[in-house]
């Protein structure tokens, strides 16, 4: 065997070793995320479908407590966000560690650590193509469960609420594999750009926050928080109006372009009804995407470190 073939396995093992430290910290990154911010996330979802029924986030948070319960009500919905958001965050982490790779080679840099703020969002960009694929049938789930009672009460036939299997294999019978991707060019439309601009926030502060001569993986835990507070912010910021109209596709079960329901909304709401929901995302996403960079960065290095990457 040559010496260029031997070479060439070794890179080829180091980019697959490199691929599963990239996916599993994001899958530990995703659980994190779900834990810390379930609670918020059903209160977005149910003022971004049913703005009529709630005054704001606490009036939707303490009716929602107090007809459902903690688990069945603030929690409802877990067991697939759980899914989606390992789903999404593994495939999206290593999504995006392969194409910070790719970008790296085609703009004739030695190493990913080289990237400049603008290529490590593209590389966001990039990989959340990837990772919609995944999250569209998962987060169509937890949408329709965390606004289960409220679609009931809009319903002049009462049904009996129903749990995340039983609710896919409905779905799957009624319309198919497809109407599990209800929902999917909005999804892609919202992730696409929102992680440009997470990835780039997250970056750009951690180079904001390095001492001189630093490198960004040796901040600190602390810093990485507020850089993964930063990137979060920035993405809802972003994409909240694409995140409402694609919330009310999936739970409603809508049928129009995401394109036509947003001018609806505008139309008959206004146009602040695009960013209903807005303050408890904003709330979540602090800790939500502190703790999801901080486990991402810190399982990443244990990894690397006993795999020899």
């Amino acid at each position: 065997m040559s010496l260029e073939t031997i070479e060439y396995q070794m890179d080829n093992l180091k980019h697959l070793k490199s691929g599963f430290i990239d996916f599993c910290a994001g899958s530990l990154g995703g659980v994190a995320v779900v834990y810390v911010g379930q609670p918020l996330d059903t209160v977005k979802v149910k003022m971004q479908t049913f703005p009529a029924m709630y005054r704001g986030m606490a009036d939707c948070f303490m009716k929602t407590l107090k007809n459902e319960g903690f688990s069945k009500g603030l929690y409802a919905g877990t067991i697939p966000a759980v899914v989606a958001n390992v789903a999404e965050n593994s495939v999206l982490f290593a999504a995006y560690g392969g194409c910070q790779k790719a970008i790296a080679n085609i703009t004739g840099k030695e190493s990913v650590a080289e990237l400049n703020t603008f290529g490590n969002a593209s590389a966001g960009f990039f990989a959340a193509f990837f990772s919609s694929l995944t999250l569209c049938p998962t987060e169509l789930i937890k949408c329709r469960l965390q606004a289960m009672r409220e679609v009931q009460l809009t319903q002049t036939i009462k049904t009996q609420r129903i749990g995340p299997w039983n609710l896919t294999r409905q779905i799957v019978r009624a319309n198919g594999i497809a109407g599990l991707f209800r929902g999917l060019s909005s999804t892609i439309a919202r992730e696409m750009p929102g992680y440009f601009f997470f990835f780039g926030g997250y970056e750009a502060t951690r180079e904001l926050l390095a001492k001189p001569g630093q490198k960004r993986d040796d901040i600190g835990w602390q810093k990485t928080m507020v850089a993964g507070a930063v990137g979060g912010t920035v993405l809802w910021l972003v994409i909240f109006p694409a995140d409402v109209v694609k919330s009310r596709i999936q739970v409603q079960n809508l049928k129009e372009p995401a394109l036509q329901i947003m001018k609806n909304i505008v139309r008959n709401e206004g146009i602040t009804a695009l960013y209903n929901g807005l303050k408890p995302t904003l709330i979540r996403t602090i800790p939500a995407t502190a703790t999801l960079f901080v486990a991402y960065e810190y399982t990443k290095k244990i990894l690397t470190s006993l795999m020899n990457v």
